[in-house]
């Protein structure tokens, strides 16, 4: 009777493999929040607006992720450990859009909206990136122009001129955020333009096709990132590949959250809690052909780095991934919706066109 009890014990075990790994992974993203809001805590007077705003983002993704456990007995040590890094956060972000005021008031003007608590609305349904709307060139030339990105931002959010009109699309902004070919930041900065019109409730024509904006954009952005993994995720290129994750994610593509590359961001933090350059404990970097540097040129972003090696974007990129993987676990229904990884850069691929 004893060994009959234990074999029941052992098929029940083997039975909930996936939720006891779950609730492990869980775990340990919340311990690298816990030390990135340290990070925040001592730092947060220095952040730039895009650090600021990774944080918000996070707090947006804990509290959906506090929904999601509230019924739930089993994950309530859980749920209190994340309302005390909501708790935190929204204390710090308020003093750091202060500083943020001192430091840059004309540039806070411009997305101050994006800083405010519920600006963020998370997707509720989970989709997959699909390869045949990927592009099949690339643009010979970068011409991305982070002002004039931030321009056509500011057009959306109505920041503009004072008192101005938001979710204006002008023709410059309508060519430059539905041009295919694009890669590195462009593409996330189009993306991300997609998105605000949905945060601002935008009705113009364009927006009308904003989906299939933005599954073209992510599956292009799906394409950046496994050559970045290819590649052996060089340093210069992980700040991108955390932000395609991040803003992705947020549009509720769920193959971003593939459970090895949660592995290798974890492995990215620094001591401090912060994200940046590698420690001197940190794997060995491989190097990359001519080729793979072609197609991952990055633009210059706006950052701030500290002399200890943290970087206020890198941080604030880490954290929002972090953020979506932990809103994807908490979600009942994520088990099993992870697709096979058959899509490689050198499949086969469809142009995107500036028209749906």
């Amino acid at each position: 009777m004893a060994v009959l009890g234990l074999l029941l014990l052992l098929l029940l075990f083997l039975q909930q493999p996936e939720w006891i790994e779950s609730k492990d992974d869980r775990a340990v993203i919340l311990s690298a929040m816990e030390k990135a809001t340290v990070f925040m805590k001592k730092r947060h007077r220095e952040l730039n607006l895009d650090g600021v705003l990774g944080f918000r983002i996070l707090e947006a993704q804990l509290k959906g992720v506090e929904d999601k456990w509230d019924l739930n007995p089993a994950m309530q040590s859980l749920k209190l450990r994340t309302e005390k890094i909501s708790t935190k956060l929204s204390s710090l972000i308020t003093s750091a859009i202060y500083f943020l005021e001192l430091q840059d008031s004309n540039y806070l003007k411009k997305f101050n909206q994006t800083l405010q608590s519920g600006f963020w609305k998370l997707s509720h349904s989970w989709d997959h990136t699909n390869i045949t709307t990927v592009d099949n060139y690339l643009k010979k030339s970068d011409s991305f122009s982070e002002e004039l990105s931030d321009s056509c931002m500011s057009f959306l959010l109505g920041t503009w001129q004072e008192d101005g009109k938001p979710c204006i699309v002008t023709d410059t902004c309508r060519d430059l955020m539905t041009q295919p070919g694009t890669q590195g930041y462009m593409l996330s900065h189009q993306l991300l333009y997609f998105m605000l019109a949905e945060m601002k409730g935008c009705s113009d024509d364009l927006f009308l096709s904003g989906q299939y904006y933005k599954n073209n954009l992510c599956a292009n952005m799906m394409k950046v990132n496994l050559a970045i993994e290819n590649a052996g995720f060089q340093v210069p290129d992980r700040d991108l590949f955390m932000e395609n994750i991040m803003f992705c994610g947020i549009c509720g593509f769920s193959d971003f959250y593939k459970p090895h590359w949660l592995e290798i961001i974890l492995t990215w933090q620094r001591p401090e809690g912060c994200f940046g350059k590698p420690h001197m404990n940190s794997s060995p970097i491989t190097t990359v052909g001519r080729n793979e540097q072609q197609f991952l040129r990055r633009v210059k972003r706006r950052d701030k780095g500290f002399a200890d090696g943290c970087s206020s974007h890198n941080t604030a990129v880490a954290v929002g991934a972090l953020g979506g993987f932990l809103y994807h676990l908490a979600d009942p229904s994520h088990a099993g919706t992870e697709p096979s990884e058959s899509f490689t850069p050198s499949g086969q691929q469809l142009k995107r066109s500036s028209t749906a």
